[in-house]
């Protein structure tokens, strides 16, 4: 009976102890730092090292579109239109027939002119036959000096008369002629104004049609002078570098958004400011083979109008914004070590925003994995090649 009771305690004893040692062992285990392999992976990202590269400083202006050439085709004679000749909304050449008024009184008039043309011409010939008669007998004093002055005098008031007989034909001619009224200008003709039996220039030139030259095609921009003094004071200080004439890229922004196809420039600056706005007009010119740009539409164009040849761009996806929407970057340092960078944006191109402050060449900043980095945590880089999708959509 002793000896089971003591058996039993023992027995317990050892359990308590070996209870104790396995809790120790536990807790010291606890202490101990956790091994290469029980550390968690790094965040994997990709970076982009910056590089200082020219870039184009756009300006986002509005304004409308503008034919080059406008012609209001008048009656530049009186009378009765008998015939319009175009279709209305049509493209017409230059010379082209439009409107023919009733010819016949202007044709009377031209010949009457050349009727008094070829009697003038003959009085004419008979002054100068007379003079030469009198400069014969005048050698032989068969007629006095009075009647020879007299022979040419009569010779020259002849000429004169013929040269103004000659003029009127002339006129006439042009009267006649602009009774047939033509294109002066090419391009697309619009509404006609008048009618047929319509009675045009009658004490004023009549209106009768418009002509407007659509390809190519202006769009006339504003930009305010503020704009457009910061833009001199960074040329003067050689912060940018002016586009040279003629050579400034001109986009245009179509109502949906879309970009218009074909690219056009810059022709000049106006010279004066609007006194009400206080802007300045610019004028820029672009194809319209297909007359999809109509005069009066309203329009946004890029212009590209200086180069900052120390330019900083970084790709869209590399941009992130904090609570108050300021932009931000995920720049590494030479530990691999996360920081957070505030930078300034300009305008997006290609798929990067311009960066105007907070970044400097050399600087490396994340372009991928910026959901898994941190600030102040180490990271490890993916240099491994891109896919070609990706590749080819950067």
């Amino acid at each position: 009976m002793l000896g089971s009771l003591l058996g039993s305690f023992m027995s317990k004893n050892l359990l308590a102890r070996l209870s104790l040692i396995a809790l120790a062992l536990a807790l010291s285990a606890c202490d101990k730092a956790p091994t290469a392999e029980e550390q968690p992976p790094l965040a994997s990202v990709r970076i982009e090292t910056i590089e200082a590269r020219p870039l184009s400083i756009s300006s986002e202006l509005s304004g409308r579109i503008a034919a080059p050439r406008i012609a209001e085709v008048r009656a530049r004679v009186a009378g009765v239109v008998l015939q319009r000749t175009f279709h209305e909304g049509t493209d017409v050449k230059k010379g082209d027939v439009l409107f023919r008024i009733d010819p016949a009184p202007f044709k009377a008039d031209l010949d009457s002119a050349e009727a008094a043309l070829h009697k003038s011409e003959a009085n004419a010939f008979q002054a100068k036959l007379l003079e030469q008669r009198y400069a014969q007998l005048i050698e032989g004093n068969a007629i006095s000096g009075q009647d020879y002055d007299n022979a040419r005098v009569a010779v020259r008031h002849t000429i004169a008369d013929v040269a103004a007989n000659r003029a009127a034909v002339d006129r006439a001619k042009l009267n006649l002629g602009y009774a047939t009224v033509t294109a002066p200008i090419s391009g697309r003709i619009g509404r006609a104004l008048v009618t047929e039996g319509a009675l045009v220039g009658q004490n004023e030139t009549t209106p009768l049609a418009l002509i407007q030259q659509l390809n190519p095609i202006h769009a006339d921009l504003t930009q305010s002078t503020r704009e457009l003094n910061e833009l001199r004071r960074a040329f003067r200080s050689g912060q940018l570098k002016e586009v040279g004439q003629g050579q400034a890229k001109a986009t245009l922004i179509q109502d949906d958004g879309s970009l218009y196809p074909l690219p056009g420039k810059l022709l000049f600056s106006d010279i004066s400011v609007d006194p009400g706005t206080g802007q300045i007009i610019l004028r820029s010119e672009f194809p319209n083979p297909d007359l999809d740009l109509l005069p009066g539409s309203f329009v946004r164009v890029r212009l590209e109008q200086a180069v900052n040849q120390q330019g900083i761009s970084v790709p869209q996806r590399a941009i992130q914004r904090d609570s108050a929407g300021i932009a931000q970057v995920l720049v590494l340092d030479a530990e691999q070590r996360i920081s957070q960078q505030t930078v300034e944006l300009g305008q997006v191109q290609n798929d990067r925003w311009v960066v105007t402050n907070g970044l400097k060449p050399g600087d490396r900043i994340v372009t991928e994995g910026l959901q898994h980095a941190r600030p102040g945590e180490k990271v490890q880089i993916d240099d491994s090649p891109l896919p070609l999708a990706q590749v080819s959509g950067q």
